[in-house]
């Protein structure tokens, strides 16, 4: 996932605008998903083609810009890598509006945080008004609550939702599936206090359209959202964050699936909360 509005200096980027989508028109009539073995080259090229996470993430990067400073209350430095292997300790056993919370007010209740926080801030429903304010007043803290909902609708405005095919409802157009899932890879904590912890998630996604005549076929990515947290209201909340690109594997030569399979995928298929 590649953006490059605003980015700040160093790895990490924050965005200050919606950035820019390129949409790919089928070469003939039919499913654009194929069904043919893809080569390589077509999944570089697939790569190339800056989809709906880039608008998606973009915008919330602009409506979250100005919203505090990263944790300095306490916070240590550099930390050494933790073991990757999870640890098995259960995350949660509960969810508020459908988003994981509760959190143990530890080092690996602040990755887990973050872990499920990443997936909701680029889930589908956070372009569907009626979700957006119930996602936004339970990943963020209270004091960023108002103003960040009042830049989400107006970034989620007519215009942005027609480029990405989507109704002023945040729903495709029928006989279409809109796909925006991110799947974590793993977690780190660079920094972490009692009060304050900044947390690098590694995940994958699929975002597009699924549909035969649909000119934005859903693809993969792959990125590193960071995100600076805060022990709010006895659970850990997200104050700011930020997001780059990769790290990125060598694509496989896969199969193409066809539009069907990807839209009964994402209706079969069920989320995870995530834990460390």
């Amino acid at each position: 996932m590649s953006l490059g509005d605003g980015a700040s200096g160093g790895g990490d980027r924050e965005y200050g605008g919606v950035g820019q989508t390129r949409t790919r028109l089928p070469d003939r009539g039919g499913d654009v998903y194929g069904g043919a073995r893809r080569s390589r080259s077509s999944s570089r090229g697939l790569i190339t083609v800056v989809g709906v996470v880039v608008l998606l993430i973009a915008a919330i990067a602009f409506a979250n810009r100005g919203g505090g400073d990263s944790p300095s209350d306490g916070s240590h430095g550099k930390r050494a890598p933790a073991p990757t292997a999870a640890s098995g300790t259960h995350p949660v056993q509960s969810k508020t509006n459908d988003i994981p919370s509760g959190f143990a007010h530890d080092e690996q209740g602040a990755q887990s945080a973050a872990a499920n926080y990443a997936v909701a801030l680029v889930s589908a429903d956070i372009l569907k008004p009626a979700r957006r304010s119930e996602i936004v007043q339970q990943v963020f803290v209270p004091d960023q609550v108002s103003a960040l909902e009042d830049k989400l609708n107006k970034a989620y405005n007519k215009d942005f939702l027609d480029k990405i095919g989507l109704d002023e409802n945040g729903n495709p157009a029928a006989g279409h599936t809109y796909v925006s899932r991110a799947m974590p890879i793993g977690t780190k904590t660079p920094q972490y206090s009692d009060t304050a912890a900044t947390v690098e998630v590694w995940c994958t996604g699929v975002f597009g359209t699924a549909g035969e005549d649909s000119t934005n076929p859903v693809s993969s990515d792959w990125f590193t959202m960071t995100l600076q947290l805060h022990w709010s209201g006895g659970d850990w909340k997200v104050d700011t964050f930020s997001q780059k690109s990769g790290p990125a594997p060598v694509n496989g030569d896969n199969k193409i699936s066809t539009s069907g399979e990807i839209s009964k995928a994402v209706e079969e298929f069920g989320g995870f909360t995530y834990a460390r």
